[in-house]
This record gives C-alpha cells, structure tokens and sequence, in this order.
C-alpha cells in the first residue's frame, strides 16, 4: 500500500487551511451515472457552478489505490472515459487502497473521505435508502448507517424516488441525521419536487443552513450528518403522472426478472431513463445542479459565520 492513501489537491488544501469553502462532489455520477463523453462536460459543469457560488469544487475519486480529494483535468477526464474505473462504496475504500484500484466514490465513501479531509458540505444527487419490501428483502442502503456517524452537511434532492421514502425517513430518525427541507415542508421526490412526505424543519436561506450546522457543533455530542433537501424546480421535475406509471412497470419488471442485492438501483434508474425518453435523467440533472449551486452558497455561508 503507497505511504500516502489521501491526497488532497493543492487548491483544496490551501482552502481548506484558509478556512475558505469546499463542496466536495462524488464522482459515480461521472463515471457510472452519465454516458460518455457527456459525463465529463458534466463533471465540468458542476466543477464551475461551486466557482461561481464562490467555493472551491473537491470531486473525490481513487486512482491507482490512492484517495484523491480534488481531481485536475487529467484525472478527471480519466474517471470520465475509463471503463474500469470501479464503483466504490464506503466499505470498499480499505481494499481499493490496498491493491491499487482505481475507483469512483458512491455518496458514502465521498461523505467519508470528505469529512475525513475537513470538509462540511457535500452536493450530491439522490441519498440511497430503504428499498422497497424492505421486510424480505432486508435491502438497505450504506448511505444511511454512514451518514449517522459522519458530521457532514449534504445537499440533495431527497432518496431515489424508487425506494421507500417514507420508511428511509423513519430510519434517519432513528439513527439520528438531522433532515432540513430547503424552501419546503415536504421531502423531494429526487426526480419529483415533492414526494407527498413531511419534513419536521424547513430552512430558507443559506445563512439559515449555516446556524444549524454552527448549532450542530456546539451541542456536540454524536456525529451525525445533516440532510438539505433541496426540491428539484418543479418546471424541471419529470412529469409526475410518467414517473408514477414508469415507477411500477420497472417494478414489475425487476419482480419478474428476479433481480436483487445490488443490482435493483441500477436497473430501475436504467429502465425510467429509458421509458422516459431520457427525461428522467434531465430531471436528475436538473436536481444535481440545483443542489451543487445550493452546497456552494452554504458553504460560504458557513465559512463566513466561521470568520466572524
């Protein structure tokens, strides 16, 4: 194993001892999320929406057996047109780093590496969850347990609208993530502005976002991350009367071809993109733009109170 196993970039580096702000990003949804090579025009994109909300972006990502927290161009355009970059979860950081894989980081393996590296805000898409006949299946994402135990602030559109939202938000009460709806009293839909579900807290501003995270260290006591859920607009969200039809046909389909485990995620985003038309990966973009535009305003927020 290389004596160095994080790395973080020298921009990041210098921000992050600066006290400036960071958003960090994952980098799925660069290597698995997108087709090539509007993947890396996205990953672009996102970088430079941090810049103009006035943060420094941190895409995180392993390269040959090495966390790198902040990609430069060339690493980038790797995650972006390598097929064997694999998907690494938090779980799969140890043995990526141990044999020298090359990986792009899932929600939880960013969140960790992030937090790991100083930095409090992370924007991401969709959190994974509770799937759907969870009470069989036992099928529950990693997402969830790592957030509870990882004092980081995430920007997304709420969970994939193909899990069970109200039982995944049973499960962040019981382990403890604080869960904020941004401009709104019900939970996101991820490609949906709403799901129909209620949140317990609604904040309206970045400065807003940043008291509760200032709130959240004084108190102290476990680490938990806390949840922005920041709606999708709903002129960009997918047309919900599609997505509700769509939803269960890919739920019939993943039932009768006996697809499990892992593989359910994947097959039903993959089946909406296509029974959609690709609108649901518009939506989902959509949502991820909002959400890195969002990050990058508290994290500014957070680092001007921090300042004061």
């Amino acid at each position: 194993m290389p004596e160095t196993t994080v790395v973080l970039s020298e921009e990041v580096r210098e921000a992050t001892a600066a006290h400036r702000p960071v958003v960090a990003l994952e980098s799925t949804i660069i290597a698995h999320g997108l087709p090539r090579p509007r993947n890396l025009a996205v990953a672009e994109e996102l970088e430079a929406l941090v810049r103009d909300g006035g943060a420094v972006p941190a895409t995180i990502a392993v390269l040959d057996g090495v966390a790198h927290i902040g990609l430069d161009k060339e690493q980038l355009e790797r995650v972006a047109g390598d097929p064997g970059v694999r998907k690494l979860g938090h779980r799969d950081l140890a043995p990526a780093l141990a044999v020298g894989a090359s990986g792009a980081t899932t929600v939880s393996a960013t969140a960790f590496l992030a937090a790991r590296a100083g930095i409090r805000v992370f924007a991401t898409g969709g959190l994974g969850g509770v799937h759907r006949e969870w009470a069989q299946t036992q099928d529950e994402s990693a997402d969830l347990r790592l957030l509870a135990t990882t004092r980081i602030t995430v920007v997304c559109a709420g969970v994939k609208s193909i899990l069970d939202v109200p039982a995944t938000l049973q499960r962040l009460e019981t382990l403890g993530v604080g869960v904020l709806g941004y401009g709104t009293e019900h939970f996101p839909g991820f490609y949906l502005a709403s799901s129909g579900e209620r949140v317990d807290w609604t904040v309206r501003s970045p400065e807003e976002v940043a008291a509760v995270i200032r709130a959240q260290d004084t108190l102290g006591g476990p680490g938990a991350a806390l949840i922005v859920a920041n709606p999708v607009p709903e002129a960009e969200q997918l047309d919900p009367e599609l997505h509700d039809r769509v939803l269960a046909e890919a739920l019939d389909a993943c039932r009768e071809r006996g697809i499990a485990g892992q593989a359910v995620t994947p097959f039903l985003l993959e089946y909406m993109m296509r029974h959609t038309d690709g609108a649901s990966l518009e939506a989902n973009l959509a949502a991820v733009r909002g959400n890195v535009r969002l990050a990058a305003r508290i994290a500014a927020a957070a680092a001007a109170a921090a300042g004061r």
